[in-house]
């Protein structure tokens, strides 16, 4: 079983696991407003159906780790991408069931998001190299093709159904490529549903926090550039354009920086880089150094949720898939609570403000990255 891990074909489903993953998900961005149209609501009502959304992952993801426990992850891998290829279109044409349609198309993420995690420890964890920054740069890679094909498509004059079709027959054919090449074995000894504990629970709090960063980051940079003066409006976006990016290249060479410096340094070094980017961010005048910033945010946490789905994958007091899938719904809750909480502080104290609580929340990574080490002995 650990040589079939090690075969090229196997870490290439990975891959195109994740990539498929990230195209799917960024697929609906552009599709919302033709949704909000089909069902007609106004932006209230549309953020509680996004909700759906949310709570279908929440639900899924503790769910496929105790599956992938008893029947391996790829059932659940192929179970979640299938999912996606079916909703792509109903987001699309659906009416007053969106909100159906939405906690099915957020079950199926949730349920591919864990399992493919589960995989990609799995093959990680037999490789003499460290595989897993590039396995999520690939996610974001399919997360830019997705976003950027579909507003190609929809931009072309092709109907929003036809478009969505197109993108869920791409992810069908990375599903049916993936199918023969993932590993096939169980994960874990059967278990039930279990709450994180020991040092899944110090790994799952560190996730949590570095997702609430980055769900920060996506939903309150452009309005932190404008309150600052640093952009006008039209322009916001650059900001989080910036952090992706640089998220996404830091991902793609993170493999050999984590071989070459270690779990432990990574985590650290990564801390203190994307807490040195929140300083020059509030406090440099000059708008190119603050706008700099967000890629050095960008850069530091980079790799260390991948670092840190390698530990959980080697720690020894859950099984693996439950072990995944805690941190992965944990750091979930840390996307959906990231803006929430901002907003909160935002509110009372001013955004600048937030974004210091956001820089002291990160000062927690590097304090506890030995405490999370240990189980690399």
């Amino acid at each position: 079983m650990t040589a079939s891990a090690n075969r090229p074909e196997t870490r290439l489903a990975t891959r195109i696991s994740f990539f498929a993953a990230g195209f799917a998900m960024a697929c609906w961005a552009p599709l919302v407003p033709f949704a909000k149209a089909n069902v007609g609501v106004d932006d209230g009502a549309l953020g509680l159906l996004l909700l759906c959304l949310g709570a279908g992952s929440l639900v899924a993801m503790p769910l496929t780790g105790a599956m992938s426990a008893r029947i391996g992850s790829k059932p659940m891998i192929l179970a979640g991408g299938f999912g996606l290829v079916l909703t792509l279109p109903l987001l699309a044409a659906a009416g007053h069931p969106l909100a159906l349609v939405l906690l099915f198309f957020g079950a199926s993420l949730g349920t591919i998001d864990v399992a493919m995690n589960i995989h990609a420890v799995e093959v990680d964890r037999d490789s003499p190299t460290p595989l897993l920054s590039g396995f999520h740069a690939l996610f974001s890679i399919g997360g830019f093709a997705g976003a950027g094909g579909m507003t190609l498509l929809l931009s072309s004059g092709l109907a929003p159904v036809v478009s969505a079709v197109l993108a869920g027959a791409l992810t069908l054919v990375a599903m049916i490529v993936v199918w023969p090449r993932l590993l096939r074995r169980p994960v874990g000894e059967p278990a039930p549903l279990a709450l994180p504990r020991g040092i899944v629970l110090v790994i799952s709090l560190l996730a949590f926090i570095m997702f609430l960063v980055e769900g920060a980051m996506l939903d309150w940079s452009a309005l932190f550039v404008m309150v600052r003066g640093l952009l006008e409006p039209a322009q916001g976006g650059l900001a989080y354009m910036l952090f992706a990016i640089a998220m996404t290249i830091g991902r793609l060479t993170g493999d050999r920086v984590v071989a070459w410096l270690g779990n432990l340094r990574v985590i650290v070094f990564g801390g203190l880089v994307a807490i040195c980017g929140f300083v020059l961010l509030l406090t440099a005048p000059w708008t190119p150094l603050a706008l700099a910033s967000f890629a050095l945010i960008g850069f530091g946490a980079s790799n260390i949720v991948p670092v840190l789905f390698s530990l959980a994958g080697r720690q020894k007091v859950m099984p693996v898939g439950l072990a995944v899938a805690a941190m992965t719904t944990i750091g979930y809750a840390g996307i959906l609570a990231g803006p929430a909480a901002v907003g909160f502080v935002s509110q009372a104290l001013g955004l600048p403000a937030a974004f210091w609580m956001l820089a002291a929340l990160t000062a927690v990574v590097p304090l506890l990255a030995r405490t999370v080490t240990r189980v690399d002995g």
